[in-house]
């Protein structure tokens, strides 16, 4: 009843405050609308930002003192990318699918750590598998701003954020229908349909992205079916104001593609050298399944108050909720083999039934003004956010499995599952952030100085609120050299509660803190459309759970991980040849004084295209890419022996392809990753368990264009 009533109230509060200052949204993506062709500073390759995106500012990323990496829709088309993990393996910074290949979400981490995932500005994520995955089709573009980022958005990782830019009418009448089939009985269909609204001139527009999907995948049983309603309109009621309402209806039906494959048998040998076939499904036909459904309701708005100054603001309703029912061969603990010697693991049944329900708004003014020689972009803000999420559970073992030629049944019904229901506290958490933040210009130098304070109540049942104060602070120099050459430096911080109870103070837990100093380089070559970017930073996360603790975990909060690493970048545009380049390398240790698990130490990949625009092969593109990703490391101790168990996991490296021709309003193509079907694992985890990687996936597309 409290949390209904808070509801209430902020959602009152905030409807008042997005009437009483009329608002709009981003217009629509230049990109998609062609109607902007920028200035000689902006970077039409890599793509830009605007003042909803990752750093809420539209200064290119040639002039951000922040590492910043952009893949656009029509990087989605070129490289055949399936999934928002797709979506980031050629992403320098970033490691993608780090438990391989995933229905239920996406997991890539950003230097190293696992990160939020925010839509438009506001988180859009929180706790584990109660909605949908989002779809490509959907976005205009994905943002990655590394290192830590609490001054414009509160907790969070210091690792960075992972931004989804949605796909918002633009000034045209526009739009595509798009079929695609492919391997493991991929059928898709796919359309976006933008224009004016009837009776409104130009200052009313609508947008109406929908796709259905009916798909299997590369593991046995586990099919990946869809359909996403996403509906938009723009108003212009006066000059200097825009609004946008974004409606996304999503309901996915699929299983866990994750099948926990043990150890043994997959990067051991087993007793008898057997090994088990990788796309092998080894949970319970009929019981499996994770279906999901979100409904969000999105309002972004800006009103330009003057020449000088504006209000802009991004609130969001989401409903979602989720069935998660799953089998597995049974964990026993590390170091405990998990199977016998002919193969037999005792089986694992679980059941979740989850929600979430969130309202957020982000508030803030921007105001560009002079004081002396200074040009100053102030954004002031206040961000608020109110979120609810639950689980029913309920878990048994009962029978085995064979992983080397599994027999299906026996499994539980599901009223003698729901018989040994137990049901996780609802857990509440309200945060309120203030922050400010100054961007300085004084010739060809660039400051930026920010603040935060934020408020974060985290409520678990009926027990009493944990309260959590926290203050950040980020600052960055950047110096724009003659020839396109502006190096800088940067500062930031982040904070993340932690809830509990120290079991020696008795103290309550603190939140985890990260720090990060990064210095680079960035490189606009003249007469070339393009950026490249090196960079170098060190991250040190503290206030976590110390190794040398006497009592479990929630003791003695002295644990502190470190990463240091470098990274590369460069995207160019050479006539019709489109390249792009990335190479990362991550030396990380864990408050154990061990490498992080499943993080590789290096990473590279490099992806061309060529268009055709002239000639008998004019409208023709071919492209392909190579992907490599170091061995990753898992340690644990035996709860048999008391020793360190290791699991090291070999590298990878995969090709993909594409090849297209546009005649016309069609255009077809055909997009193949992992071209030679690399039979890889991603990583192998201490607890027992292994993820392959993606296999190879095959997908023709057809699409009308008007």
């Amino acid at each position: 009843m409290r949390h209904y009533l808070r509801f209430r109230r902020v959602s009152t509060v905030s409807t008042i405050l997005l009437i009483t200052f009329p608002t709009a949204g981003l217009r629509a993506q230049e990109a998609a609308a062609g109607a902007d062709q920028g200035t000689a500073e902006e970077i039409v390759v890599t793509a830009r930002v605007g003042t909803f995106g990752a750093t809420k500012s539209q200064t290119p990323i040639l002039e951000t003192a922040r590492s910043l990496s952009v893949e656009t829709a029509q990087d989605f088309r070129d490289k055949g990318f399936l999934n928002l993990d797709d979506a980031l393996g050629y992403t320098s910074g970033v490691t993608p699918e780090p438990f391989g290949f995933s229905t239920r979400g996406d997991f890539s981490t950003v230097r190293g750590l696992d990160v939020p995932e925010y839509r438009d500005n506001l988180q859009f994520l929180f706790g584990f598998y109660n909605n949908p995955r989002p779809d490509l089709y959907t976005l205009e573009q994905v943002e990655v701003l590394k290192g830590p980022a609490s001054v414009l958005y509160g907790a969070g990782s210091p690792g960075g954020i992972i931004n989804v830019v949605t796909k918002r009418p633009y000034a045209d009448n526009a739009g595509e229908f798009v079929v695609e089939a492919g391997n493991f009985d991929r059928f898709q269909i796919a359309t976006d349909l933008n224009g004016f609204i009837p009776g409104t001139g130009e200052t009313g527009m609508a947008r109406l992205v929908a796709l259905y999907r009916d798909s299997g995948t590369q593991i046995d049983e586990v099919n990946d079916d869809k359909l996403v309603i996403a509906p938009s309109f723009t108003a212009q009621p006066a000059d200097g104001t825009t609004i946008t309402v974004l409606a996304n209806y999503t309901e996915q039906k699929t299983d866990a593609a994750h099948q926990f494959y043990p150890v043994t048998g997959t990067l051991l040998p087993s007793a008898d050298g057997r090994k088990i076939d990788r796309t092998e499904y080894l949970g319970e036909p009929g019981f499996n399944r994770y279906d999901s459904e979100s409904l969000a309701i999105t309002l972004i708005a800006e009103q330009r108050l003057t020449d000088n100054i504006a209000l802009e603001g991004v609130g969001r309703y989401v409903d979602a909720q989720s069935e998660y029912y799953q089998s597995w061969p049974g964990f026993a603990g590390a170091g405990i083999p998990r199977i016998d010697a002919d193969g037999n693991a005792p089986r694992s049944f679980f059941l979740s039934d989850r929600r979430s329900e969130q309202i957020s708004f982000d508030v803030r003014v921007r105001a560009d003004f002079e004081t002396g020689a200074l040009q100053h972009e102030v954004l002031a803000g206040i961000q608020y956010q109110d979120v609810l999420t639950d689980a029913d559970n309920a878990f048994t073992r009962l029978g085995a499995i064979n992983v080397f030629a599994p027999v299906y049944g026996n499994a539980p019904s599901e009223a003698a599952l729901r018989a040994l229901q137990f049901n996780s506290p609802t857990n509440y958490v309200e945060e309120t952030g203030y922050y400010l933040n100054n961007q300085m210009t004084a010739g060809n130098v660039i400051v930026t100085l920010g603040l935060r304070l934020d408020q974060v109540e985290n409520r678990v049942g009926g027990a009493p609120a944990q309260e959590d104060d926290a203050a950040s602070f980020s600052a960055g120099v950047l110096y724009k050299l003659p020839h396109g050459i502006s190096p800088y430096a940067s500062y930031a911080e982040s904070f993340e509660p932690v809830t509990g109870i120290d079991a020696l103070t008795g103290e309550q837990l603190k939140p985890q803190e990260g720090r990060q100093y990064e210095i680079g380089i960035k490189w606009q070559p003249e007469g070339i459309d393009g950026l490249v970017t090196i960079a170098a930073f060190d991250i040190e996360q503290s206030n976590l759970p110390n190794a040398q603790a006497l009592f479990g975990a929630n003791t003695q909060q002295e644990g502190i991980a470190k990463i240091r690493g470098a990274e590369f970048e460069a995207n160019v545009r050479i006539g019709g040849l489109n390249l792009d380049a990335n190479v990362s390398y991550l030396d990380t240790e864990s408050p154990e004084g061990r490498r992080l698990d499943s993080i590789p130490d290096f990473t590279a990949s490099l992806f061309g295209i060529y268009r055709f625009t002239e000639g008998p092969l004019s409208g023709l593109r071919l492209g392909g890419g190579v992907r490599h990703v170091a061995g990753t490391e898992s340690t644990d101790i035996s709860l048999l022996t008391g020793d360190l168990i290791r699991y090291v996991t070999n590298g990878y490296t995969v090709g993909d392809a594409v090849i297209g021709y546009e005649v016309g309003k069609l255009d077809f193509s055909v997009n193949v990753r992992n071209l030679t079907n690399e039979d890889y694992l991603t990583t192998c985890l201490a607890r027992g368990d292994c993820y392959p990687g993606e296999r190879r996936s095959i997908v023709a597309s057809a699409a009308y264009r008007f």
